[in-house]
């Protein structure tokens, strides 16, 4: 039996612990949260002692592997603390607020060489594997990414100093896709509203990406809307026009292939599939999502500074 730790207990680490309290193998050993009512909440409905703090959660031992759920201004401290135990490491995204953090526990889990996750589970979409069959040998010529929704009902997440933004807290998902879809980018230039006041987030950002092979794209996002109205990627190549979103495949504007439904449980299963050190399809181990937050942030950074941002391809 693997036993899982979840640090926080919002609604993100809720889904991971619905989907891990599912798996035969796997038992949520503890859940810890800087508000112990909410921890206590998640722990009675899996059977499990909370904590009101995740040194606590660490210092019970017995775990396994330790999945860290928390808001971005969180991020840092509770994986320095997990990795110091040795422990294998689910993180949700984004990675942090700044690149710095991000960078040193990217480090520490390949110094330590142990199991790691980010919880991109687009790249688990059945869709997306269909879309990648459907360019295979067709270059993308075209990007066009969208972030069209309302303000998340939670506290923190208009101040840009709490959760980075729209773009490195919801829009990283688009960006994570067009990496896999199109290719690394070399250039961003994000133009944003002139309606935010000191460090309130941006409600509405166009910018222009340039990808390594030459392929320019574009990204759009905002927050005003009472509902989510757009989210996805659209992408060109020769002869073909493919449409993604969290749900479905639209081709060429008529066909539409509907996705199975199973990707958050199989960002979950393909980790806990590692920690066990079988054969496992970890899609976006901590590494690979770091470049993903690298291209989140330039563009917040090309936003503030009103300039363009040149990038590593």
């Amino acid at each position: 039996m693997t036993r899982v730790g979840i640090i926080g207990a919002g609604n993100v680490a809720a889904r991971h612990a619905d989907v891990l309290s599912g798996f035969p193998d796997v038992a949520i050993a503890g859940i810890a949260d800087t508000d112990p009512h909410r921890a206590e909440a998640l722990a009675s409905k899996h059977d499990t002692p909370a904590y009101g703090g995740h040194a606590d959660l660490l210092d019970a031992g017995g775990l396994d592997a330790v999945y860290v759920c928390v808001p971005p201004f969180a991020h840092g401290n509770p994986e320095r603390d997990v990795l110091s135990c040795n422990l294998p490491i689910f993180v949700e995204k984004p990675l942090s607020l700044d690149l710095q953090t991000a960078e040193m526990i990217a480090s520490e889990i390949e110094r330590r060489s142990l199991p790691s996750a980010v919880g991109h589970h687009w790249r688990y979409l059945d869709i997306v594997r269909q879309a990648r069959d459907l360019l295979d040998g067709r270059p993308v010529r075209l990007a066009l990414g969208h972030w069209l929704d309302k303000v998340p009902p939670v506290g923190w997440w208009l101040d840009r100093t709490m959760s980075g933004g729209q773009i490195v807290e919801q829009a990283v998902h688009v960006l994570d896709l067009a990496r896999l879809l199109v290719g690394e980018v070399t250039m961003v230039h994000a133009v944003p509203a002139d309606d935010a006041a000191g460090d309130e987030v941006d409600r509405a950002t166009a910018a222009v990406m340039r990808f390594a092979g030459g392929t320019p794209g574009l990204l759009a996002t905002s927050c005003l809307l009472a509902h989510k109205h757009r989210v996805g990627l659209e992408v060109c190549a020769d002869g073909i026009a493919l449409e993604l979103s969290e749900t479905r495949l639209l081709v060429d504007g008529e066909r539409v292939i509907e996705d199975d439904g199973q990707a958050k449980t199989r960002v979950d299963r393909e980790f806990v599939n590692a920690v066990q050190g079988k054969d496992a399809d970890v899609r976006v181990p901590y590494g690979e999502a770091l470049r993903t937050h690298r291209l989140a942030l330039a563009l917040a950074r090309s936003a503030a500074e009103r300039r363009p941002v040149m990038l590593d391809g």
